[in-house]
């Protein structure tokens, strides 16, 4: 047909989409959330935010710990660094600081080079933070 008219051919769709890869399972922190409870001695390589219901001991080494506002912890705190938003029954010790938040509060000792609180943060047991060399 050289006439110039078009003569449809058979329909042409889209080739179908590529399957997404799966999801990477690999994060950078490991996540405790609201709607679980753990009894027992949790250890972790990585950092670590929990948000829900912990008994037991918390052990990060050289990792960072997050206690999230609505958590309730009722653990000793062994890590790097501890921030505190929630409540913790239990003592805490960090290798380079503790923060607590606001909403935050520690019924047990605290020990750690340096100790960062916020007005309406509440502990409620010794607390031993000497600065380092430098501090």
């Amino acid at each position: 047909m050289s006439n110039g008219e078009h003569v449809p051919g058979p329909a042409r769709t889209a080739p179908p989409p590529e399957p997404a890869p799966p999801a990477d399972e690999r994060r950078m922190n490991a996540w405790v959330g609201r709607a679980l409870t753990v009894q027992g001695r949790i250890i972790s390589s990585q950092d670590l935010t929990i948000d829900g219901v912990v008994e037991g001991t918390i052990e990060l080494g050289n990792h960072g710990l997050t206690i999230g506002a609505g958590a309730t912890i009722k653990a000793d705190l062994v890590a790097r660094t501890v921030t505190i938003s929630g409540a913790v029954t239990g003592n805490v010790t960090a290798a380079e600081r503790v923060e607590l938040r606001a909403t935050g509060s520690v019924d047990g000792n605290i020990a750690a080079p340096r100790l960062v609180m916020a007005e309406g943060a509440v502990v409620r047991g010794k607390v031993e933070a000497r600065g380092g060399k430098g501090s």
